[in-house]
């Protein structure tokens, strides 16, 4: 089963990174969401896929036009909070009043109940559980914002196999489509989307992902974008992982739907036996 979702925000919203942090910053940098988004619109149609979105809040309030361009099209649509900002440096409240807005802006703009979850950069980790139990309380249903392996912000290595899986927190529960991971060297190691996807040689993902019975990816406007500007400020690992393979990630992508079925997280609900899925209790 392979899974193909987008987070939706702009070519400048990077995280850790001193000039993009926050709107005050994003202000100072054109927008390039409508171009990037017709590209995106334009490889589903050619592949004949569907996919989910995550969109930002703070996207859907400054363009409501792609937010209604998403749902017209039948796609399925979710929060990935309003301002961008990594969990684990927020409090409870902070989160809360984020994650509300995110989700009062997209259900008034698409006439939709957001039952769809994932956090910015994959960062709740295993020092803010509690963000699961903040999303049931505000109507989420499904997430996927496990990243089960070390990560430069976030991670959660301990979740243990990547598979859809049931989240148990205090007894509270809501489905898990977490990003799937190969074992290399005895690491678990990350294929399926953003610069990982675009740094390794389409032989390789094309092997994982025949080996793979579960693939979530996980797609930014910017990554089919080469003519971007480059953020000068960006240390030299992260301007390496966000720049390379630009040019060459559309083809690419295009030849993994072509080659492989894809679907979005609706049809991957109905396909998993959830009665026989793993429930993963994280106490807080």
């Amino acid at each position: 089963m392979n899974i193909l979702s987008l987070d939706i925000e702009e070519w400048f919203h990077i995280l850790d990174n001193t000039s993009t942090k926050d709107e005050a910053d994003w202000l100072k940098y054109p927008s390039r969401i409508h171009k990037n988004m017709d590209r995106i619109f334009d490889l589903l149609d050619r592949t004949n896929t569907r996919a989910s979105f995550f969109v930002l809040g703070w996207i859907a309030e400054k363009y409501p036009e792609v937010v209604k361009e998403i749902v017209a099209n039948g796609y399925d649509i979710g929060s990935h909070s309003m301002f961008h900002q990594l969990v684990y440096e927020q409090d409870k409240l902070k989160f809360r009043e984020d994650l509300k807005r995110s989700i009062h802006t997209l259900e008034d703009l698409s006439g939709k109940k957001i039952q769809l979850y994932r956090a910015p950069g994959f960062s709740i980790t295993e020092q803010t559980k509690w963000a699961f139990e903040e999303l049931v309380d505000i109507g989420i249903t499904i997430d996927s914002s496990i990243f089960p392996a070390n990560r430069g912000h976030g991670g959660f290595p301990s979740y243990g196999e990547a598979c859809p899986s049931i989240i148990d927190v205090n007894g509270v529960q809501l489905k898990e489509f977490p990003i799937n991971t190969v074992k290399l060297a005895g690491k678990n190691v990350i294929f399926s989307g953003g610069g990982y996807f675009r740094i390794a040689p389409y032989s390789v993902v094309r092997k994982w992902t025949k080996s793979s019975e579960y693939v979530m990816t996980y797609f930014h406007p910017r990554d089919l974008d080469p003519e971007q500007p480059m953020i000068k400020d960006l240390a030299l690992p992260r301007k390496f992982k966000s720049y390379v393979g630009l040019h060459k990630c559309e083809a690419k992508l295009e030849k993994w739907l072509t080659e492989f079925e894809f679907i979005d997280i609706s049809e991957a609900e109905k396909r998993v036996d959830w009665q026989k899925a793993k429930i993963i209790k994280l106490d807080v």
